[in-house]
C-alpha cells in the first residue's frame, strides 16, 4: 500500500521505518527544511514529500503529530483526498505540553482531531510506548504478544489499521467508536500498560469515564519527580499502578 507519515517524531519515524520494511510505499515529511527530511527519509527507507505532498495518491495517511500541532495545519490540507482513504491518529493530549485548547471539552481526543480535520479518524497507535513499538514487535501468534486497541467508526479503515499492527509486530483489540476512544487514552488501564489481547479487552471494559485525566496527571508527576527518567520498564510499572488507584 501507499502510506504517507505526517510527523517523523518517536511514533512517527518507527512506523516508518516498519512499513517500509513490510514492502509499503512510504512518504514523510516533517517540519524541516527539505534537504533535512530527505536524510531522515532515507534513514527510515522512506520517500520525502510536503505536507501537501504527502498526503497525495495514498492509501493511507498517518498523522503522529504533537497534538497541539493539528489546529496549526491548513484547513484545506486533506479536501481533495479521497473518501476510501483511511486515516489514522497515533496522538495524545497532554495539558502541561499542548495547553488548554478551545474545543476539546466533551470530546475524546480523536473526535477533537476528527473534527480539526474535517474527516473521519482511527485512533491507533496512540496506547503504545517508542520503546515497546521498536522491540517489543513478535511474529502472529507467538506467546506474550501484546496488544493495540483500534477505535472508529468505519470498520473497513479499522481493519486496514489492524492489517498494519500486525504487520509491525502487535495483535490487536477491537477499541469501539470514536465516541468510546476515551478507554485508550493517557491515564486508563489501557494506556501503554503492555497488555495481550485478553488484558486489553478487560482494560478497556474497566476503564471509569472521567478518572483519566488525574491518572494521567499523576503518572506525568511520578515521571518528573523521578530523579532518574524512568526506564521503559518502570514506565509501565508507573502505568499499570496508577491505573489501578495508586495516584501517590
Amino acid at each position: 500500500m501507499k502510506i504517507g507519515i505526517i510527523g517523523t517524531g518517536a511514533i512517527g519515524s518507527i512506523l516508518a521505518k516498519k512499513l517500509s520494511a513490510a514492502g509499503h510505499q512510504v512518504k514523510v515529511t516533517n517540519t524541516r527544511d527539505m534537504a533535512t527530511l530527505r536524510e531522515i527519509a532515507t534513514n527510515l527507507g522512506a520517500q520525502a514529500a510536503s505536507l501537501e505532498d504527502v498526503v497525495k495518491e495514498v492509501d493511507i495517511i498517518i498523522f503522529s503529530i504533537p497534538f497541539k500541532a493539528y489546529k496549526d495545519l491548513p484547513k484545506n490540507l486533506l479536501q481533495d483526498v479521497p473518501q476510501k482513504v483511511t486515516i489514522m491518529d497515533t496522538s495524545n493530549y497532554y495539558p502541561f505540553r499542548d495547553g488548554q485548547l478551545t474545543g476539546l471539552e466533551g470530546k475524546t481526543e480523536s473526535e477533537y482531531i476528527s473534527q480539526t480535520l474535517g474527516r473521519p479518524v482511527i485512533k491507533v497507535f496512540n496506547n503504545i510506548m517508542e520503546y515497546t513499538l521498536k522491540h517489543k514487535g513478535k511474529a502472529a501468534a507467538e506467546e506474550g504478544r501484546i496488544a493495540i486497541s483500534v477505535a472508529g467508526d468505519n470498520e473497513e479503515h479499522k481493519k486496514v489499521a489492524a492489517e498494519l499492527v500486525d504487520q509491525t509486530g502487535f495483535d490487536t483489540v477491537d477499541g469501539g467508536s470514536l465516541a468510546e476512544s476515551w478507554r485508550q487514552e493517557p491515564g486508563t488501564p489501557a494506556y501503554c500498560t503492555e497488555l495481550d489481547a485478553a488484558a486489553l479487552k478487560e482494560a478497556l471494559a474497566a476503564a471509569e469515564k472521567g478518572k483519566a485525566p488525574a491518572v494521567r496527571d499523576a503518572v506525568m508527576g511520578k515521571f518528573q519527580n523521578s530523579k532518574l527518567f524512568p526506564s521503559n520498564e518502570e514506565m509501565v510499572t508507573i502505568n499499570r499502578s496508577t491505573a489501578a488507584g495508586d495516584l501517590k
